[in-house]
């Protein structure tokens, strides 16, 4: 069997889109047609059912989908381990990381990682973490780096930083609020949010629901799918906003911003790295994943002589 086939058959069979699966593979969609119909012409066997907006799995299909999983792992596998005889890391890391994260922590990573293999080419994806999800599910990176809760048994989740989310405002608009103020106050203040689906939002949402605070009682006059345009309409006194502290510690610093104190309540949440749990890693992705934990690692160590000096 041809292996770029096999190669197309998987991705489709993760896609469900023949669109998708060409933007995956960097193909046309009627090579991925021809590819497909090629492919099922060789075993015989129909191995998609199609419709309108998508396609599944046939029997033969459920039955091919594990082998060909193994024929890709098996392939990267054999080329991950030719590498390691090379003094020179070569070719392209592809990561997707959420907005905070792209942001104000990815660059640094990327940095340290281009020092250690400067002949790696560099490629990020700045989204939410759910489409970051989405691409990992696609194929179309293997690696990314979210802030939402995220718990599927088909994915490997490692946490390698914590994050606090700030209550925030202009600070001429902060100065018109008694401070502190209790967390169910919160419902009284016009609130810029980012779009559902991004991971600031998600955690923001479980917090005040752990806190018996309805989400959907919140006074959201506007959402923004950028924390730049969040943080303009915020300087613009249109509202107030919730974001990770490090996005706006410019600003708090230059005093344009105040935090907004919340009685007993403090929002933190984690930073995670995720990808498939039955795909073999490149060997690229592998060095950055392993660069991602270590320095979670001296960071934990970092946090335990601090905490046993003081």
């Amino acid at each position: 069997m041809n292996f770029e086939y096999i190669k197309t058959f998987y991705t489709l069979a993760n896609c469900k889109n023949f669109s998708e699966t060409a933007k995956a593979l960097y193909l046309s969609q009627p090579s991925i047609t021809s590819q497909i119909k090629s492919l099922e012409q060789y075993l015989g066997i129909k191995l998609f059912t199609r419709t309108h907006h998508s396609v599944d799995l046939t029997l033969a299909g459920e039955i091919l989908y594990p082998y060909a999983e193994n024929i890709i792992n098996m392939t990267t596998k054999a080329e991950n381990e030719l590498s390691e005889l090379s003094d020179t890391l070569l070719g392209k890391l592809l990561i997707a990381s959420s907005l905070t994260i792209g942001e104000s922590v990815l660059p640094s990573y990327l940095n340290t990682f281009k020092t250690h293999y400067p002949n790696v080419k560099l490629e990020t994806v700045i989204t939410n973490s759910k489409h970051v999800i989405e691409m990992i599910q696609r194929n179309e990176i293997e690696i990314g780096l979210i802030e939402a809760e995220f718990d599927d048994p088909s994915f490997i989740t490692h946490s390698f930083m914590e994050d606090e989310l700030v209550l925030f405002g202009n600070k001429k608009d902060c100065e018109l609020l008694n401070k502190p103020i209790d967390l169910k106050e919160i419902r009284r203040l016009p609130l810029i949010l980012r779009e559902q689906g991004s991971g600031t939002r998600s955690v923001a949402e479980k917090y005040l629901k752990h806190h018996q605070v309805d989400p959907k009682k919140l006074n959201i006059i506007l959402e923004l799918d950028s924390t730049e345009s969040i943080k303009s309409a915020v300087e613009a006194h249109l509202g107030f906003s919730i974001l990770s502290k490090s996005a706006i510690r410019k600003e708090l610093s230059f005093g344009l911003f105040e935090n907004i104190l919340i009685k007993n309540s403090k929002f933190t949440r984690t930073f995670k790295i995720v990808y498939k749990k039955n795909k073999e890693l490149s060997l690229i992705s592998q060095k950055f994943l392993e660069l991602i934990l270590s320095f979670s690692d001296e960071k934990r160590v970092q946090d335990e002589n601090t905490n046993n000096t003081t």
